[in-house]
Order: structure tokens, then sequence, then C-alpha cells
């Protein structure tokens, strides 16, 4: 996998696939909010992706878990959903080796065989665009939710935190 350009990936996937979407080019940020801004969008479209890793009851895999930039992840929800009994977020080295880009700028794809994507429902029902970083903490790409989920095919899992619930187990940048 070593060499590939995902964010190029990415670009080729969607125009083959007919997708509607767009590239922005803007200065790198680290935090959802100001990247929300500076591409024009609310913070409940940035999709963000946490790569992990859940174990447990004979379960051992690395998920892509896609939700929206202004929720929080419930590992142990996910990891429950997905059979296991935890899940924690992977280190920067695997997240490295399983999707070729820079923490914070994992696009809500997979391109790797051991990475299985899952998305978060509440993402796709609130906006008919989704925005995420590109593979490059300074390109983003705005697209059509409906074709987000026809090109990408995620497993939908809902296992964002309740709004009630204030300790935070996950930060990314997305």
């Amino acid at each position: 996998m070593k060499g590939i350009d995902i964010h190029q990936q990415l670009v080729d996937l969607l125009t083959a696939g007919q997708a509607r979407f767009r590239v922005m080019e803007h200065e790198a940020m680290g935090k959802c909010e100001a990247v929300s801004e500076i591409r024009g969008t609310q913070l409940s479209q940035g999709a963000k992706a946490l790569v992990c890793k859940v174990k447990g009851n004979g379960v051992k895999q690395v998920v892509s878990a896609v939700l929206g930039a202004d929720l929080q992840a419930d590992l142990s929800l996910l990891a429950q959903h997905l059979g296991g009994t935890k899940a924690s977020l992977a280190s920067p080295a695997e997240v490295d080796e399983l999707t070729r880009c820079v923490f914070g700028a994992i696009p809500p794809f997979s391109f790797h065989p051991s990475l299985r994507l899952v998305a978060d429902p509440l993402l796709f029902e609130r906006h008919d665009e989704i925005a995420f970083n590109a593979g490059l903490l300074e390109k983003s790409i705005i697209m059509d939710t409906a074709d987000y989920l026809r090109l990408a095919k995620p497993t939908q899992i809902a296992f964002h935190r309740a709004a009630s619930t204030s300790a935070s187990q996950e930060t990314a940048p997305q």
C-alpha cells in the first residue's frame, strides 16, 4: 500500500462512481470546528473516521468507525454491536498502516482489506451532503450523502454517545 495517493484514489473512485462531489483546498486544520467553518459546512456534516480495534468473545477486528464530527463515539456500544466486549482506538502506527493517511485526515472510506467500514446512521439522516478530510489535512471533499452510501457501502451501526453523557472516549479531528 506504500506510495498510494489516498486523495487521488478517493477522487478516482468518486469520479468513476459518478458521485456528486467537490474538492476544496484549505489551510491544514486540526480541529473539527475550524475546518467546518472553512468549508462553510455545519459541524454535524463532518464525517470523522476513527480506526478502532474490537476484541472479545472470539472477535478480533479493526474497523474504521465513521460518525458526525459533532458526536462522541461510545466504543463500548460499538464493540457490543460487532459482537466484541471492548473497543479501543488504534495506535498512530496502526492507523498509518491501515489508512496511509495522517491522523485527522482519514476519509470515511476503507481501501485496506483488513479495515471494516462501519458508520453511525445519524450522520446520513441529518444532511444531504457530508464533508471530510480527503486523505490530506489541507484537502476536503464535500459529497452527496446518497452517493457516499452507494459507493462506500458502510455497515450502519448506531454507536454515538447519548447527549446526556459527558465523558469522551475519543478525540480525533476530522
